[in-house]
């Protein structure tokens, strides 16, 4: 409702709902596409090197003017954005001062120094209208008499504002709540979504098998007491198994919905066909050998695989340029018949939470989907690694039902599956799973999915996931 209090946002955001409109309709043709993210990106350098501080010094050598092709041969004279370019320079990275934010955000900080990520109306217009066309392919399928809870991470984080927003713009109504917190809890939140009723919600894939162990420790059963239509996972990483499995959980449809971060704001999102779609009108993604640097090359599928980068194609608070997202990822081609006509990204975890197993290196998505295929009815896992006599062993921990009702656990398949791909023995175990498996979004996926048992002590990050979780309300 802001924009009617200014006219010029109010035009921009007709443009932008337009734009979107016309790209997800199939109405842009890829030479107009590649025409755009050529001149946003010519644009985006221009305004970060007159405005921030950081992009003066680190892009002096680049002429924006001089930028005639996005082919990687013309890119690599552009030097990358890291993550420690944003923790260094702090608000020295941004474009535009606080005062012309409409909101602040940050990162967690559980790991590091938190970085300032500040939303103008600029940044929310373009993020939101992407999310609410995106979306609109999916929650038509459910009718009009929606009521959607939003259940974020921490109230610092984007996740509730912007989500609240989209579904405001769908005509859904929205419920927020934070379980973790001490003034809302796990018994208020359960409340809240079986009274309303609610008919979707938007969390972390912790954060549904959370609720649905709290509903079977309240006397509730989740497919029978609630009524979700639709869960929207986001902020951990999220095998195609793993949602499978809470689709089960919940007795309802589940989407991976959302690739973003703090930093970057929106790179992917969902399509009614399940599948995570880029945004190019919000982004240009480059995909990189993350040893090397160098562009990857698509493969016979035309897919790629290697850490995002990304540079925004807009102009807000704190546009980034090359950004290194050190996320591993696998980049499709747009195909014909899909939901939406955009290019699809497989989010593999981050670089550095690639595991070596048995001599075998395999990424944190591959190994969960590995681990995650045949187990159904399951409320949380957790991954230990040991070494045994001088050779890995993995433990895939489950907790179930206390009635283990639609549970389905084919532990042959698994451990089959697992030695023709690591070539390593699997063990299982069955039982009650500490809050550690819940601050994935707050620190790592590895940190609360993967007990490494074969170091000598739990890593810095493995500590702080054990801080979060004992530090929240249970």
């Amino acid at each position: 409702m802001f924009t009617v209090f200014n006219e010029e946002l109010a035009q921009l955001a007709r443009e932008i709902r337009d734009r979107h409109q016309a790209f997800t309709a199939g109405r842009w043709t890829d030479a107009a596409l590649a025409d755009h993210q050529l001149q946003e990106f010519r644009r985006t350098v221009a305004y970060v090197k007159e405005k921030s501080p950081f992009y003066a010094r680190h892009l002096a050598s680049v002429d924006p003017g001089a930028l005639t092709s996005l082919a990687p041969e013309h890119l690599a004279s552009v030097p990358f954005t890291t993550k420690d370019d944003l923790r260094r320079e702090f608000e020295n990275v941004l474009s535009l001062p606080l005062s012309k934010a409409w909101i602040f955000y940050e990162t967690t900080g559980t790991t590091g120094r938190s970085t300032p990520c500040p939303r103008s109306n600029t940044d929310s217009l373009h993020n939101n209208t992407a999310l609410t066309v995106y979306y609109d392919t999916i929650f038509r399928q459910f009718g009009d008499e929606q009521v959607i809870g939003v259940s974020g991470p921490t109230e610092l984080h984007a996740f509730g504002d912007t989500f609240g927003d989209v579904c405001r713009n769908l005509g859904h109504a929205v419920a927020k709540m934070w379980p973790h917190s001490p003034m809302v809890g796990y018994d208020r939140a359960l409340e809240t979504l079986r009274v309303l009723p609610a008919t979707g919600l938007f969390s972390t894939p912790g954060m549904a098998l959370s609720l649905a162990k709290k509903a079977y420790a309240a006397g509730l059963h989740p497919r029978r007491d609630f009524r979700l239509d639709v869960v929207m996972c986001t902020g951990e990483l999220a095998s195609r198994s793993l949602l499978e499995n809470i689709g089960e959980v919940w007795g309802a449809k589940v989407y991976n919905a959302l690739y973003a971060s703090q930093e970057a704001s929106v790179m992917g999102a969902a399509g009614a066909d399940g599948a995570l779609y880029t945004a190019p009108l919000l982004n240009l993604y480059e995909v990189i050998d993350p040893d090397t640097t160098r562009a990857v090359e698509p493969g016979p599928d035309g897919v790629r695989t290697g850490e995002l980068v990304v540079t925004s194609l807009y102009q807000g608070s704190k546009p980034l340029v090359r950004y290194r997202t050190g996320d591993l990822v696998r980049l499709g081609p747009a195909a014909a018949g899909r939901t939406l006509p955009a290019p699809t990204l497989e989010v593999l975890g981050r670089t550095r939470d690639t595991l070596s197993i048995g001599g075998e290196r395999i990424s944190g998505y591959d190994l969960e989907e590995l681990l995650l295929t045949h187990p159904r009815g399951y409320l949380d896992y957790q991954i230990v690694i040991d070494a045994v006599d001088g050779q890995d062993e993995l433990t895939l921990h489950l907790e179930t039902p206390p009635d283990d009702e639609g549970v389905r656990i084919d532990e042959a398949a698994i451990a089959r599956a697992v030695r023709e791909r690591l070539g390593v023995q699997v063990r299982f175990a069955y039982g009650p799973l500490g809050g550690v498996t819940t601050t994935g979004a707050m620190v790592s996926w590895k940190a609360a999915r993967v007990e490494d048992r074969r170091g000598s002590a739990p890593d810095e990050e493995r500590t702080a996931a054990l801080a979060v979780a004992g530090g929240r309300a249970q």
